[in-house]
């Protein structure tokens, strides 16, 4: 792990939004099948909240992000396989301690819902997390790394399909890939895409922010 330059954390939303820009990633960093999907990017200035019933909402940004940025992606069904779903997720905190906060609060809500209804018709079961501080079980790619699977149902879709989320953090940001599995496509081909979309950010990020020279 490089040392973060803390000269370079932003202050406020505008640099940010600038810091995004210079991490957020396209359908490349994914290699080849993948596209991007329709709409492309969310909302800006709203965040996810998971309320007590368990199903996801959103609402304005709470007062320690200052910015966030939602991809979302697909592999099209062909090929013997049905639609493969993959977000790609970029936040940026106000301070080192906050983006750690965030990872705490993801682990507390697979222990609280390992049930989730993302929307209308879409949902997550079988839930469980882990969360690995850097150093522990090999985690030398992040300061704090937490992982999520289950199951992703769909009405429209189908399933129930592979669902897995990785999530990294450096300095005062946070980076996270998720994906939605389909029909004849293998649990080993979406984590070697989740994988690479979360290896790629968190070069970016690095690169964004740490010391020169390490």
């Amino acid at each position: 792990m490089p040392r973060l330059d803390e000269s370079k954390q932003p202050v406020d939303a505008a640099g940010a939004r600038a810091l995004l820009g210079r991490i957020v990633i396209d359908r490349e960093a994914f290699g080849p099948g993948v596209v991007r999907s329709s709409p492309f990017e969310s909302a800006p200035g709203r965040w996810p909240v998971l309320d007590d019933g368990c199903v996801w909402q959103t609402s304005a940004l709470p007062p320690d992000v200052l910015a966030t940025s939602t991809r979302h992606f697909q592999v099209p069904a062909g090929d013997g396989h049905g639609r493969v779903r993959i977000n790609a997720t970029v936040t940026v905190h106000r301070t080192r301690e906050e983006s750690g906060w965030e990872t705490a609060h993801a682990m507390e809500e697979v222990l609280r819902c390992p049930g989730q209804v993302l929307s209308a018709g879409e949902e997550l079961k079988n839930l469980w997390g882990a969360s690995l501080y850097l150093g522990e079980q090999l985690n030398g790619w992040t300061e704090d790394a937490f992982t999520e699977s289950g199951q992703y149902v769909s009405e429209e879709d189908g399933g129930p399909y592979r669902y897995v989320w990785s999530q990294g953090q450096f300095g005062p940001v946070t980076v996270a890939v998720a994906g939605k599995g389909a029909a004849g496509f293998s649990d080993d081909a979406l984590n070697a895409l989740v994988v690479q979309g979360t290896s790629r950010l968190m070069i970016q990020l690095k690169q964004a922010l740490a010391k020169e020279g390490g």
